[in-house]
Parts: structure tokens; sequence; C-alpha cells
């Protein structure tokens, strides 16, 4: 079968055997994969990744001897897989290997082999169009999860990439006066088409002047893809308010810790979400993801797919098999 590979700063399509699946596996044929921002930090050298990269998709289970009920079925995929027994939250558990990202090979392929209890079948209703954002939408609709955003908090996404359109229009159901900040018109308008307050910034250190402006917020939720975000997340939230950071960049960031002590601010970490709970609101129609489709290209134009995609301000780019 045919796959990317990542190395060493390069990436390549190779021949290689098709996985079977043992244990609890699942051998699926991937249909259709999305290139995340984290498959670019991969490719920096984010994780000292080496392999086959891709987390973000929808297939269609073509064997699986533990659960033959599943082959034929359209599934997306947990890409936290833990290794062997193991307490408490599979995202955390020590020594868990992450679908296309460590220790497993991911999606940029045309089949790959996953575990049955990491796979959700996608209602019929939702389409591969759809279906692959699943992943990262259950990202987005993490931070509301982990706190308890009330209708009438003043809360603000910030960056208008492909994970800031997802968290606002996830977070929108339950906030509905929920902000969205980023520099980029036509995405910005995405969001408002959907019910979601904007906030338009040209340069980032326009964010102090602007934030000086404006009633602080209980929650900034940052997802500018950039290791300075949590700087600029610092402007807008309140004393005693929680910042959710949700980039991950192979870069370090530097804080303000003075003002977080002096402001008691709290940082959350979030990463990872319920895919059930993303696939429940891509079936019910709650969200719109299409328009966040910037382009779709055939597997064999990886090369052009993967350029496009770490073009500045690029949504999200589809890599469909045949």
């Amino acid at each position: 079968m045919k796959a990317v590979y990542f190395e060493k700063g390069s990436y390549r399509i190779i021949e290689t055997d098709k996985p079977m699946p043992t244990g609890n596996e699942a051998m699926v044929r991937v249909r259709s994969a999305g290139i995340c921002n984290t498959d670019i930090e991969l490719h920096r050298g984010y994780y000292g990744f080496t392999g086959v990269p891709g987390h973000e998709f929808v297939g269609e289970v073509e064997s699986c001897p533990v659960a033959p009920n599943l082959e034929g079925r359209r599934v997306v995929a947990d890409i936290n897989i833990p290794v062997g027994d193991f307490d408490g939250d599979p995202r955390h558990v020590h020594g868990r290997d992450v679908l296309g990202i460590v220790n497993r090979q991911g999606a940029f392929a045309e089949y790959v082999c996953i575990p049955v209890t990491n796979l959700y079948p996608v209602p019929e209703n939702v389409p591969d169009r759809a279906a692959v954002f699943a992943e990262p939408l259950a990202a987005g609709l993490e931070p509301g999860q982990q706190l308890h955003i009330h209708a009438n908090d003043r809360v603000l996404v910030l960056g208008d990439g492909k994970l800031g359109l997802l968290t606002a229009l996830g977070l929108r159901i339950a906030c509905p006066g929920i902000v969205l900040a980023g520099r980029h018109e036509s995405k910005l308008g995405i969001a408002a088409r959907q019910g979601v307050e904007t906030l338009r910034i040209d340069k980032p250190d326009e964010l102090a002047g602007i934030a000086d402006g404006m009633p602080r917020f209980d929650t900034v939720i940052e997802a500018t893809g950039s290791e300075h975000g949590l700087g600029y997340a610092m402007n807008f939230v309140r004393p005693e308010g929680t910042i959710v950071v949700k980039t991950t960049s192979h870069n370090p960031s530097s804080i303000d810790l003075a003002k977080i002590v002096v402001d008691e601010i709290s940082i959350v970490g979030s990463r990872c979400g319920d895919i059930s709970y993303a696939l429940s609101v891509l079936e019910r129609n709650m969200m719109d993801v299409r328009p966040m489709i910037e382009a779709e290209y055939d597997f064999a134009d990886f090369e052009k797919a993967f350029e496009h995609s770490m073009e500045k301000g690029t949504l999200k780019i589809l890599l469909n098999m045949k």
C-alpha cells in the first residue's frame, strides 16, 4: 500500500506492506484524512517523529476478526491508544501510543490498524466531509467539558484557525455570547454566519491596546497555533480568570509569571476530547464544519496538499483516497 513517511524534516510517499489486524484490532481503509497543524509541527521536529503521520480521518472497516459486525461500517477514531492494562483516563495513561504521533503509524496511508475500542461508527447522515472533523471538533469541545462555562460567561477564543473556529462554533451551543478573535475576515465570516460574535485584529501587537478598551473575559481559550499565544491571551483575561491553552508548538513559550501570580490567573491545558460527543453534534447538525474545507486533493498529490497546508492562514486541507 501507499503511505506518507516523515523523517528528519522531509516527507515522501512510500510503498509498504498492508497492515494486518492483530489482537483486538480492526483494519480500516482510509477514505479521507485531514492535515492538522500537529502534522505540520511533527514535520518541523515536534516529538522527534519518524513514521506515518495522520490522525484526523474517516475510514471503512475492511477486516475485524474480533468484531465482524463492524466490517463495512464507516468509522472515526480516538487517537489515544493505551498499551496493556491501565486505570484512569486513556488520554493520559503512561506509555500510551498516539495514532500518527507517538509509536503508532497514522492515517496518511491507504490502510491503518486501530483497536476496536478506539473506533466510533459514523452516523448515516454525517457525510465523510463532516466526519473527518470529528477528532479536531472533539478537541474544540473539550474546554466546555473541563470548565463549567455558563451561558452568560464572557468567553473569548483567540485564533481564527481551524481549531479556533471549531472551538468557537462548538462552545457557542453552551455560551451564545462567545467571541472569536482573529486576523482573517474570511475565517471570521465562517463563524459570524453561524452566530458567533467576532473581533478582527490586524497585528498581534495591537492586542494590548484593544484589550485596554474592553472588559476582560472570564475565560480565554488560546488557539493561535503560536508559541506566543499564551502571552497574547494574558492581555484579555480578567483577574481570577482562566486561560485554556490549546496550542502545541515545537517552539518553547515564555509567559509573565508575575501577572499570573498577582492576578491569580488559572491556566488549563486542553488536548483531545470525546469523539462520541463530537459525532453527536455533527449528527444533529448543530454546526456546519464544511465551510472550513479550503481544498481537497487526491492522496497521490500529497506533496501539493502538504505545501498548501503550510501556507499561512490555510483552513482544512483534505486528502481523499480513491
